[in-house]
């Protein structure tokens, strides 16, 4: 049952790890319409981009922290890389115990794979590779699981302005210095139940999406702070939000965006499927 609660830790970090929540309200003044206006501009010019490196930290209450760095591609699907390194919290400890203080995530347009660590292998088979399918995900059947496929599917930073649009509450701080640029300072609040469709440019589908990722967990209100550069482009974003679990606070630094990225899945012979690896312990729980 160690490797249940080793991949079950896996899991959750990873989810953590790129959980963007959304944002709310409604647009009221030209003081609110001309952020929004710049907002738009960045959604379009980040979306455009279709790659960049991003580097980042997450705390959620005491349950977890970590770092994380990689590149990810979003012309078609989510493609990418990310190294995932655990520096405290509960889930953390048992990925230590379990000899997997950080792990390697690959993206691919159907599936994200975590790789874990020799002792995760010798209760898997030999195999050190986790297949999460999306559409398993999905399946999952208690909601969890599609938060979770919302999330890793949407991980990209459009998300995070598409997120403060929806809120239509925005505001320009002031101008700051971030990785050696200068960029501008917008901040938003979002309240779950004031998503608005008026003014945000999403579609009703993007606001609906938004809007469950956030009920699922268990976010009401949250605050967005962005940072665009000169190019329209984010370059920072922070996310603070009170969940069911515990404060949850995530920062990511984007550069480099238009790298070139590849992905490839890792060898069928390395790897695992979550959904056989549950079956597997369900029935060695059994027994």
């Amino acid at each position: 049952m160690r490797s249940t609660n080793v991949r079950r830790a896996g899991f959750a970090a990873m989810a953590l790890a790129l959980s963007t929540p959304a944002a709310c309200g409604g647009a009221h003044g030209d003081g609110t319409a001309r952020p929004l206006a710049a907002l738009r501009s960045a959604e379009r010019s980040t979306d455009r981009a279709e790659s960049v490196r991003v580097r980042s930290t997450l705390s959620y209450g005491k349950a977890l922290s970590l770092s994380s760095d990689g590149a990810l591609r979003w012309h078609d699907g989510v493609t990418g890389h990310l190294t995932i390194r655990y520096t405290g919290g509960a889930l953390a400890a048992a990925m230590r115990k379990a000899g997997t203080p950080s792990l390697q995530a690959r993206y691919l347009p159907d599936a994200y794979y975590a790789r874990m660590s020799d002792t995760f292998a010798e209760r898997a088979g030999g195999r050190h590779w986790i297949k999460y399918g999306y559409a398993d995900l999905a399946r999952g059947g208690d909601g969890f699981g599609m938060y979770l496929k919302d999330q890793m599917r949407n991980t990209t930073p459009n998300q995070s302005v598409k997120m403060l649009l929806a809120s239509g509450d925005v505001r320009r701080v002031g101008t700051e210095r971030v990785q050696g640029v200068t960029a501008t300072h917008y901040r938003g609040r979002v309240r779950v139940a004031d998503l608005a469709g008026r003014d945000s440019g999403l579609s009703a589908r993007e606001l609906a999406g938004l809007k469950r990722q956030l009920d699922q967990a268990g976010v009401r209100t949250e605050s967005v702070d962005l940072w665009i550069d000169h190019r329209n482009l984010l370059v920072k974003k922070v996310e603070r939000a009170d969940t069911a679990q515990g404060s949850l606070v995530s920062t990511a630094y984007y550069r480099d965006y238009g790298v070139r990225i590849s992905a490839e899945a890792p060898p069928v012979s390395d790897t695992r499927d979550f959904t056989e690896l549950a079956r597997s312990q369900g029935g060695a729980a059994g027994r």
